[in-house]
């Protein structure tokens, strides 16, 4: 079984000369050091990772993956399935909520649609078919996907990686949608971290507390027979056991932008697990990553520590599709112009604090 070479071989570092450069300009700004909180932060980081003094995002690649998940013949979600398929007609005619934000920031959005259970009508704008099957197996019962299919997701996500490079992305964003994918990211999540999903749990679309009890009991029966499988914690065999399509697309298209040195911007609560994945795999890719949000999701705050991560915003979001994300940009876009426009003290002949201790 084949799978991406972005998956097998390590990203290259970024080049920490722009980070220094990145520094030194910040340093001489017309402000006191440190004034501008994280935005200073920020703009050196995204210098870095774009190997520029000054970075810049006016190209943004958007890629929502959707997929729908076996494991809600268990009752784990408020909605049906057949909202999956019908958030892809939303998403292709404008009306979902990162169609709206994608459009106000100019950014390319595409829709990648790896497989749902109602069928969905042909042809529609901006949606790539890449239907693996209807949906995954109930992992309550056996493993979510097969390594020909935890493969084939990866390689679309790199696909998507690679249309983002072709389009000369400067910050990447993926998305997802898929009804129970909340159950199938906090069982990978509790895996791969050794943690309770009575803890890690949440109401996802809108479970009351018996039903994120019966989440957590479903996640908790599934996990331990995973374990009892002996197959090994390891991120593949962790995604292949609990995994949706569009969890391991991510986890593909996270490792793809880092292998073509493409910075990726997380979303919330899926797309930090799919994270989490990439980064347990190929621990490289963890340098490529920002944090945009904290999701009201519990389990979010323990995959955030586990990553080492501090996201800009915390809004009280959980909705997905990239839209945590996508409302950071303004933020970061923020950071680059303050960066590139403000002048130093030199050149706007403002003394600094040395100077004033000379006189």
């Amino acid at each position: 079984m084949s799978f991406p070479s972005s998956w097998i071989t390590p990203p290259r570092q970024p080049d920490a000369r722009f980070f220094g450069q990145a520094a030194r300009r910040q340093s001489v700004l017309t402000k006191p050091a440190g004034s501008l909180g994280r935005l200073e932060n920020v703009a050196i980081q995204l210098a870095g990772l774009q190997g520029t003094d000054k970075p810049t995002l006016k190209r943004i690649h958007i890629s929502v993956f959707v997929g729908d998940h076996g494991i809600c013949e268990e009752g784990i979600s408020a909605y049906p399935q057949s909202v999956t398929a019908q958030m892809i007609a939303n998403f292709a005619n404008g009306g979902a909520a990162i169609s709206v934000l994608a459009k106000s920031m100019g950014a390319a959005l595409e829709v990648v649609n790896l497989g749902t259970v109602a069928d969905i009508a042909p042809d529609l704008p901006g949606v790539i078919d890449a239907r693996i099957a209807p949906c995954t197996r109930n992992f309550a019962e056996e493993d979510a996907m097969t390594t020909e299919q935890v493969s084939t997701a990866l390689a679309h996500g790199d696909a998507a990686a690679q249309r983002a490079a072709d389009s000369g992305c400067q910050l990447f964003i993926g998305g997802e949608m898929g009804i129970g994918n909340t159950t199938s990211a906090t069982a990978i999540a509790c895996s791969l971290m050794g943690k309770n999903p009575l803890k890690l749990a949440g109401p996802g679309t809108g479970l009351s507390m018996a039903g994120v009890r019966h989440k957590a009991e479903v996640i908790i029966s599934a996990v331990q027979r995973h374990d009892n499988d002996d197959d090994g914690e390891d991120a593949l065999a962790v995604l292949k056991a609990f995994g949706g399509f569009e969890i391991a697309a991510l986890a593909g298209a996270i490792a793809g932008c880092a292998a073509r040195s493409i910075p990726v911007l997380i979303d919330g609560y899926i797309v930090s697990v799919a994270a989490l994945i990439a980064v347990t795999h190929q621990p490289d890719i963890r340098p490529w990553l920002l944090f945009a949000h904290r999701s009201a999701e519990p389990g979010h705050q323990a995959i955030l520590a586990a990553l080492n991560a501090e996201p800009l915003l915390d809004l009280g979001m959980h909705l997905g599709e990239g839209s945590g994300a996508a409302a950071a940009v303004p933020l970061l876009k923020m950071a680059c112009e303050l960066h590139n426009g403000m002048a130093s003290f030199e050149d706007a002949g403002v003394s600094t604090r040395e100077e004033h201790r000379d006189e």
